[in-house]
């Protein structure tokens, strides 16, 4: 692969240095493929219209300094470790300067609507012409071709078309969304995935790859039990809340005060979990003996187990349930668990400073890799702000003397 990437650290960067890719990307899907290619050392181009750039620059909460423009933390956390230039891929010459681009890159990662590149004579059949070794991955809602190809998506439409929001939420309440856009960021995943993997075949090979990740699938990959069950049983999963079709107790209890989660899923774990509540003898009940019996009777066994916990707090349920290593755990808010004791251990939470001279803080790569420190190694970049840097470098070329 491509060598020769600048840092503004100093050291080994990640195991990607040295990789270079082109995203095309905008809001979700397409920047956070890129941001874990690039907090994995890879040099990471944004390519953003010059009339505003990526969209979720946009996106509050917007951070200003006293003197100065606002810039977006939601942008921030998805495009650290990243350059930007600025072009127009509807102008010729700009198509040009990205054809030229494409000639020293690995990979190019896109997530327009299908058949948009095509047209302007960016997809993959004229830049592979170009630089067969490119690994073209493009990201979309429901896959490049097919009836459903040109249908606009947003992570909520594709949580609904896949059976995501049907199983999410409480039996007999309207539907709901996840709280995390599991779509975008499903994608993503999938997608980086799928390029470093390509990226083996390409080094023996020195022929590129065209990748087509959908959104929908990818939820579809992620709900490999739910789908098995429909496939063993012809039954269609639902809406359990926070319980499990097939391990119980295993959800969310109140407590005298608030809630707590525990995971009882094996027969010594709910023999602990009925001792702890003072009902030993229901460890024994015919209806609960096995983790089989216990979810298909669950409902049964919530109503006992419910007004036991109600006689002590939340926080002495989980000092007595680590006590007899019953999996249990508080239900955080994002501020309780960015400042738990063991996040702050791991140290996942980094300083991030915004280009507007900012100070804040983002969660860094969350996977530790021994020989390397996967943090920030480069700011969010403003729009367009390594035009010139990034074609000297790429092409080889002083843009000055253009």
């Amino acid at each position: 692969m491509t060598t020769g990437q600048k840092s503004q650290a100093s050291g080994p960067i990640g195991p990607l240095a040295g990789i270079r890719v082109l995203e095309l990307g905008q809001i979700a899907a397409g920047p956070f493929t890129g941001s874990l290619m690039a907090d994995l050392g890879a040099d990471v181009v944004k390519v953003e219209r010059p009339d505003g750039g990526d969209g979720m620059r946009n996106w509050p909460p917007l951070s200003k300094p006293s003197e100065g423009e606002a810039y977006s933390e939601n942008f921030a956390s998805l495009n650290r470790n990243k350059r930007s230039i600025a072009l127009d891929l509807k102008d010729p010459g700009d198509r040009q300067a990205l054809k030229t681009l494409v000639s020293s890159a690995d990979v190019l990662l896109e997530n327009y609507r299908p058949g948009v590149l095509d047209r302007l004579e960016l997809g993959y059949e004229a830049l592979s012409a170009i630089n067969p070794r490119i690994i073209y991955c493009s990201i979309s809602g429901y896959g490049q071709q097919g009836p459903n190809a040109s249908k606009g998506a947003f992570d909520v439409t594709v949580q609904a078309m896949a059976g995501i929001m049907s199983v999410t939420g409480e039996d007999g309440a309207p539907p709901v969304k996840c709280g995390v856009p599991v779509g975008d960021f499903c994608a993503g995943l999938y997608a980086a995935f799928s390029i470093v993997s390509v990226m083996r075949e390409v080094e023996r090979t020195g022929i590129g790859k065209r990748i087509d990740c959908s959104m929908v699938g990818s939820l579809l990959g992620v709900s490999a039990l739910q789908s098995s069950e429909f496939f063993g049983s012809g039954e269609v999963p639902k809406r359990l809340g926070s319980a499990h079709p097939r391990n119980a107790p295993y959800q969310a209890f109140k407590a005298a005060d608030d809630y707590f989660v525990i995971a009882a899923g094996n027969d010594r774990l709910w023999k602990e979990v009925c001792d702890a509540v003072g009902l030993p003898n229901i460890a024994v009940d015919p209806r609960f003996l096995t983790q089989a019996d216990r979810a298909r009777n669950q409902v049964e066994l919530v109503k006992l187990l419910a007004p036991e916990f109600l006689k002590k707090s939340a926080s002495a349920w989980l000092v007595e349930m680590d006590s007899r290593n019953v999996p249990c755990a508080p239900i955080n808010n994002f501020e309780q668990i960015l400042n738990d004791p063991q996040i702050k251990y791991m140290g996942l939470v980094c300083p991030l400073r915004l280009p507007n001279g900012v100070e804040t803080q983002t969660v860094k790569y969350p996977v530790g890799i021994s020989g390397y420190d996967l943090g920030v190694y480069r700011n969010p970049p403003e729009l367009g702000e390594h035009n010139a840097e990034v074609l000297s470098e790429w092409t080889k070329t002083d843009p000055s003397k253009e």
